[in-house]
């Protein structure tokens, strides 16, 4: 398949190629992608709700604390999985969005008992109205996936993990990017950008999807196309609610 590259590490090339061809009604569609996707999606509600509840319901909060952590490491550990293991997909990638619904379900409780449940119906439909809107602009033509835009999406991506990752790892030596988390003009317009990233990279992953479609990816590699979008929404959805916070901080 000559597939160009994804900013998205869930939809390289080179997993693509690794997985050969297939025909008939054996063959990876576009439309079959996006509603393995729902299915996902719905998997993460079951299992944010589960961890919501046990936030709002505990007389102490940080019980869910554990719960968030077998989540987002399971989650991770799982991806590392579906990444090199594609054909596990069908079976992988719902316990992927179970794991990843348990560690948004306590993260959006945080949220919500900090700024009020109203951010978290804010910033969901903010991510699925930015989903559409993206997936309008790529079907409608509006937004083209050309190699240059993709080169530097892909680039901007890869800036925005390394200054989280220095982020992250100045923090064990006491130093906090306040100017990058905080709730300043340049925390807010630092957040604006990474939303902006992030919903672009919906447009090079329906694109991916559509090129390794019509190239004749097997069927099971729904599953995985819609493991990698689902990557994607996740990330917006917490980037959202990270701007929200910001600016909610403000008033």
């Amino acid at each position: 398949m000559n597939l160009t590259k994804s900013s998205n590490p869930a939809l390289s090339s080179k997993v693509f190629s690794r997985v050969g061809y297939a025909s008939g009604s054996n063959v990876m569609t576009l439309q079959g992608t996006l509603n393995k996707a729902i299915l996902m999606l719905a998997i993460v509600i079951l299992g944010a709700s589960y961890t919501w509840g046990i936030f709002f319901e505990s007389v102490n909060p940080a019980s869910v604390v554990p719960w968030m952590m077998v989540g987002g490491i399971g989650g991770f550990i799982t991806s590392l999985v579906v990444i090199f293991a594609p054909k596990t997909s069908p079976y992988t990638a719902p316990v992927y969005a179970l794991l990843e619904g348990v560690f948004l379900g306590g993260i959006s409780a945080f949220f919500a008992s900090t700024y009020g449940a109203g951010i978290i119906m804010q910033a969901v439909g903010l991510t699925f109205a930015i989903f559409f809107l993206m997936l309008l602009a790529y079907r409608s033509g509006t937004i083209r996936a050309t190699g240059k835009f993709k080169v530097m999406l892909f680039a901007a991506t890869g800036a925005i993990a390394l200054t989280y990752f220095v982020s992250f790892i100045l923090g064990f030596f006491g130093v906090n990017l306040g100017f990058i988390h905080g709730s300043g003009t340049f925390g807010i317009i630092f957040s604006l950008i990474v939303v902006g990233v992030a919903a672009l990279n919906i447009i090079i992953d329906l694109d991916f999807i559509y090129r390794s479609s019509a190239a004749g990816a097997p069927k099971y590699m729904e599953w995985y196309g819609a493991f990698g979008l689902m990557v994607t929404l996740i990330w917006l959805y917490i980037e959202i609610l990270r701007l929200l916070a910001k600016l909610s901080s403000r008033d």
